[in-house]
């Protein structure tokens, strides 16, 4: 247990070193870009948080977790990156079950509190003139659909081993050694650039769509 402990503490003090938006993770299209670090943050009891509909007790509290602000402020929504430490099986479980794929939509909850404040110690701007979606000072917390998601957990080695061999991962899910979330400037590691790249909103499109105009030179060229 104090292992454990000690290992999910530990995770989380890297974790507040990692920019704003999640590394490796590119652009989204048109240059849509409203990240924001939720979890862990250096305020105290203000941390964002998951939870179902209508739900008052349940909540999901990842190790790390980032919006990604979209949409209109009459339609908003956000897309979520959360990475889960699991010290084992039985963790890993229960953690993969609380993003599993589902007929309700995840809710985000912005404490009032959390989008007044700076974006971090260099940056002045209250958060929640980074969403893009919020047209004034709030005055309470913000309460938005989760539209898209993608889930990293960090694994012991032999569990990591254990798992690739005999497990399928669902596609919105990525795993990693623990190392890869302990490590000193982890977040500058390129191999999980290359691994999260996977999961960002551009992944499945082409680089540089082609222009009409493009298109229409090509013709004329053949």
């Amino acid at each position: 247990m104090r292992s454990s402990y000690y290992l999910d503490r530990l995770v989380r003090e890297r974790l507040k070193e990692w920019p704003q938006r999640p590394p490796g993770v590119t652009r989204a299209p048109l240059g849509r870009d409203a990240w924001l670090r939720g979890r862990p943050g250096h305020e105290f009891h203000t941390h964002p948080f998951l939870k179902l509909p209508g739900s008052t007790r349940y909540r999901t509290l990842p190790d790390g977790l980032w919006f990604n602000f979209g949409g209109t402020p009459d339609d908003p929504y956000v897309d979520i990156f959360a990475i889960e430490a699991c010290a084992s099986f039985q963790n890993l479980l229960d953690k993969r079950s609380r993003f599993a794929p589902s007929t309700h939509s995840l809710l985000a909850v912005c404490p009032v509190s959390w989008l007044l404040a700076p974006v971090a110690k260099d940056d002045p701007t209250p958060r929640w003139k980074v969403t893009r979606v919020i047209r004034s000072d709030p005055t309470s917390d913000f309460v938005v659909p989760v539209r898209d998601m993608h889930v990293l957990y960090g694994l012991k080695r032999e569990h990591y081993a254990e798992f690739a061999r005999h497990q399928l991962p669902h596609p919105h899910e990525f795993f990693a050694p623990m190392d890869a979330l302990t490590a000193t400037d982890g977040a500058k590691n390129p191999e999980l650039h290359t691994l999260l790249a996977r999961a960002s909103a551009t992944a499945n499109f082409m680089s540089v769509p082609p222009s009409p105009t493009r298109i229409e030179q090509d013709r004329v060229d053949r």
